[in-house]
């Protein structure tokens, strides 16, 4: 396999679209509303993406300041590549683009629980959302 890896190749919202669905992630975003991908896709600021050809084969979309937090909202990888370290590249790639201080944070998808502590993430345990629809008391 000739994987070349990306940090500044921008891709369109039917591409992270179709990823998403090669992939375990679109159970759990909205593949199904373009306005809402596109607005994914123009509002992160790091993306890295992992290309087989001119085939998009793995993304990750990360919101960061660059120095000291980035959150890694989206790591998507093509179930037809998984477990051939792609994933492990796009991280690696994303740490390498941030200062020497920033933390990667993330929330895992249940099924990817187990991946991250594997790759050196630690659990953190005290992690909280908030849901538009959920009146601020």
């Amino acid at each position: 396999m000739n994987i070349r890896y990306e940090s500044s190749v921008a891709i369109t919202s039917e591409e992270f679209g179709d990823l998403l669905r090669r992939s375990t992630l679109a159970e759990r975003r909205p593949v199904d509303d373009p306005r809402c991908l596109l607005a994914m896709l123009q509002h992160a600021n790091l993306l890295c993406t992992a290309w087989d050809d001119q085939k998009l084969i793995g993304v990750a979309r990360s919101l960061t300041d660059f120095e000291y937090c980035c959150y890694l909202s989206d790591l998507a990888v093509d179930t037809n590549y998984q477990r051939t370290g792609i994933g492990r590249e796009l991280v690696r790639l994303t740490q390498s683009r941030l200062g020497p201080r920033a933390k990667i944070i993330l929330l895992a998808a249940p099924n990817a629980e187990t991946y991250y502590p594997r790759i050196g993430f630690e659990a953190h345990k005290s992690a909280w959302i908030l849901a538009k629809s959920k009146v601020i008391e």
